[in-house]
């Protein structure tokens, strides 16, 4: 790195841990970026004239002589439209062999929308996935996460959501991806989109885990730009939330702070508020939605990022393998989008509420039936067709890997409806009765 006539440079550390390293120095701003050794690093502390910085590499190998430069400004992105179909490091640097790019310069992590420029999410975002799509529709300007076992195949959602979407642009922030993964997801897009709306940024299991502190801060940065300034409608995708929250609890460590619940920083709830209200709808239509994916440990829902982050999302998405039909599911029970009334009905076909809640219903109805059947009593006539119901919505409704339009999708719950219930059994208004019960 060349070293410019405003940076500082130091030569003495006080102290040194795994994650970060301490030095005596002047006029340095908090979230600075520095180099220690050319090693990328950041400033998390400031006491007085102590600095602490966070290197992102690991500390292994330094001394207390160690070389700090400090670079007089903290993490930028450069934006502009040739960011468009391009994979970058958590630093902002191509990772896809093809060269860096200009741009704007722009300060990551910055402050959230003013309320005073939103305005209520109300545009439909489809996703083709009739769990989402039929039972809790997104709305631009949602933010959401997708809770799912660590085995589930949460990436590759994500990647069928991206694809289907109507939006301008898709933007990635993988954290702890295997380099499986990244290839999965960059060769989805490049066979479908030529390139043409992704963006990703993308920290790899073979990168610092600490490096994944900026994935999302970069992937917003972007986000922000073709939201605001083109009135784009973009769609983030970060994946796993999870790994984030490990990386902000070995820094934390590290710096000897008390370690809340299970483990995590007392500061985890700020600390995902500040990307999730990054979500937003602009009043001259560019909007950012955010789909995010936590693991769970377990399918432990009680653990710190799960529950802080229900907390702070407009709902939650949760993945569940349904074994009667050995396929993965929107779980109905346990996934709610608060923001899809703002939608349904309206953006969407007048039954659709009524068709939803309907369905719901009888699933709900044949998941007792099972539990008859699991403890061994008689079923009735009711109970047997409620379940074949159950398997029908399930395999032709739910399973993730069914792409339906969303007015498809009702006919298709009329259909089974008919099959297998009488009109007072569904119980669905006259007046929609009447259009959509074919003779």
């Amino acid at each position: 790195m060349e070293a410019k006539f405003f940076q500082k440079t130091y030569h003495e550390l006080t102290n040194i841990t795994k994650a970060t390293c301490t030095l005596k120095a002047k006029g340095v701003g908090n979230e600075e970026m520095a180099f220690v050794e050319g090693r990328p690093a950041q400033v998390v502390k400031i006491v007085g004239d102590f600095i602490t910085l966070q290197v992102f590499s690991g500390t292994e190998g330094l001394s207390t002589k160690s070389e700090v430069i400090f670079s007089g400004e903290p993490p930028t992105l450069n934006v502009g439209d040739h960011l468009t179909g391009r994979f970058f490091n958590s630093f902002g640097e191509p990772i896809d062999g093809y060269p860096v790019v200009g741009g704007k310069k722009v300060t990551i992590g910055g402050p959230s929308v003013n309320p005073v420029r939103r305005v209520q999410p109300n545009q439909l975002i489809t996703t083709g996935i009739a769990g989402i799509d039929l039972n809790n529709t997104l709305v631009s300007g949602q933010k959401i996460p997708f809770f799912a076992d660590p085995d589930q195949p949460y990436n590759e959602v994500l990647a069928m959501i991206a694809l289907r979407a109507k939006v301008d642009k898709i933007i990635l922030g993988g954290m702890g991806l295997t380099w499986d993964d990244y290839l999965f997801f960059r060769n989805s897009f490049e066979q479908d989109y030529g390139q043409s709306k992704i963006i990703g940024f993308i920290n790899t299991t073979e990168d610092s885990p600490v490096e994944r502190l900026l994935v999302p801060d970069m992937a917003l940065t972007a986000a922000e730009y073709f939201a605001y300034e083109k009135n784009e409608k973009v769609l983030v995708l970060l994946t796993d939330m999870t790994l984030y929250a490990s990386a902000l609890s070995i820094v934390s460590n590290r710096m000897d702070q008390i370690p809340s619940k299970d483990s995590m920083p007392g500061s985890l709830y700020s600390d995902l508020a500040r990307l999730y209200e990054k979500a937003v709808q602009f009043p001259d239509g560019g909007n950012i939605t955010i789909l995010a994916v936590t693991t769970l440990s377990g399918g432990d829902i009680t653990h710190a990022i799960p529950d802080n982050t229900g907390y702070i999302t407009e709902g939650q998405l949760f993945l569940r393998r349904a074994s009667e039909i050995n396929k993965v599911i929107i779980d109905p029970f346990r996934s709610l989008s608060r923001l899809k009334q703002l939608v349904i009905g309206k953006s969407t076909r007048s039954d659709h509420p009524s068709v939803m809640n309907a369905a719901i219903r009888l699933y709900a109805d044949a998941a007792n039936s099972r539990t008859k059947l699991e403890n061994g009593f008689e079923l009735t006539d009711y109970d047997r067709r409620v379940l074949k119901f159950s398997d029908e919505y399930s395999k032709d409704i739910l399973a993730i890997d069914v792409n339906l339009e969303i007015d498809q999708m009702l006919d298709k719950t009329w259909s089974l409806f008919q099959t297998f219930f009488t009109k007072d059994e569904v119980g669905i208004k006259q007046e929609f009765v009447d259009i959509y019960w074919k003779k």
